[in-house]
């Protein structure tokens, strides 16, 4: 005898809430093994004293945002000069390591603005390069202490610790100008330049790491926010360091989270996000997704955090030059494990 209409109904309706719900949690289970997971474990609690090495890194990152935002100040756009000056002191420095500079300069709003970039060839794969970048202009109100004399403090102190330290694949470190509006996002942004001119001459680019803003720490409760839905799978305290990108560079960012959380005592989060995320992309990496890259951002998350995000109150004194130091010493070791090549 077959069952009445509704009984079916009812058992085909339960069946399909049933399956729903797991397709439900599997979803869900996916989406945070794959975006939020990260391999390791974030340091937490005091952190060690610091060794002789980090009180000094401690000192020459304090030196160079001092005198990028306290002795130039703001550098943009609006500010040619100052932009120019940030420049030709960044290649300076860069020289004073031992690097040759190549310059790629382009027309901005009637003024020549510079790529930097100096090389360390790798020993047994050269033709593969891994490239640690940062962006060297300030919004037109911000003498950009954090944002981002910090990356640029950080790319000098990597490119002077491996010197005569070659790795097996090339290691390049690169200052890009006009991240910021309004060139930031169009064809005059520094870093989609580059990253267009590396694609038409084939360059091998494995990993690329956009700093963007490292120095500013907190222990403050609630001091952390995200974009929206975020706040479920992260920590409230703006105290550690984030690598961030979207979903096609996933294995890039577990790589970077691994390696730091292997050689660093300090706090580290990870996220691989959707691309309607927007915040995803809102630095340097962005122009080398658009030619192919795997590329991802290195942060203190920018105004997620610092209430001094482009602001006049962006000022050196305001920074964690200890955290940057112990941050900065991590990233040697992710440096490290992207150019062994294995």
């Amino acid at each position: 005898m077959s069952q009445p209409r509704w009984r079916r109904f009812a058992t085909w309706s339960l069946a399909l809430a049933a399956c729903l719900l797991i397709l439900a949690f599997a979803s869900g289970f996916y989406f945070y093994a794959a975006m939020i997971s990260m391999p390791g474990q974030s340091f937490r609690g005091p952190l060690p004293p610091l060794t002789a090495s980090q009180r000094t890194l401690a000192q020459d990152l304090r030196t160079t945002v001092t005198h990028l935002a306290s002795d130039i100040g703001k550098r943009s756009i609006y500010h040619p000069k100052e932009l120019a000056e940030s420049a030709l002191y960044l290649k300076e420095q860069l020289q004073a390591a031992g690097y040759a500079v190549n310059e790629h300069s382009f027309p901005t709003k009637g003024s020549l603005t510079p790529n930097l970039e100096a090389t360390l060839k790798g020993t047994s794969l050269p033709n593969e390069i891994i490239l640690i970048g940062t962006h060297y202009d300030t919004t037109q109100r911000s003498p950009g202490a954090d944002d981002n004399a910090s990356g640029c403090a950080a790319v000098l102190a990597l490119a002077r610790s491996f010197k005569d330290k070659p790795q097996p694949r090339t290691i390049k470190f690169v200052l890009f100008p006009n991240e910021e509006l309004p060139t930031g996002g169009t064809s005059e942004m520094g870093s989609w330049i580059y990253a267009k001119k590396a694609r038409a001459a084939n360059d091998n680019i494995t990993a690329m790491l956009s700093l963007e803003m490292l120095g500013y720490y907190t222990d403050a409760p609630n001091s952390q926010k995200y974009p929206a839905p975020l706040s479920s799978f992260y920590p409230t305290t703006g105290n550690f360091i984030a690598f961030v990108s979207n979903y096609n560079n996933r294995a890039l960012v577990k790589q970077c989270v691994h390696a730091f959380r292997t050689g660093a005592s300090f706090p580290s989060e990870g996220a691989a996000l959707p691309n309607f995320i927007r915040d995803v992309g809102r630095s340097d990496h962005w122009g080398f997704w658009k030619e192919g890259y795997p590329a991802l951002m290195v942060t203190d998350t920018a105004n997620f955090r610092n209430p001094h995000y482009h602001n006049a109150t962006d000022t050196p004194d305001t920074l964690d030059y200890n955290s940057m130091a112990r941050v900065v010493e991590g990233l040697e070791q992710v440096l490290k494990s992207l150019a062994a090549g294995n």
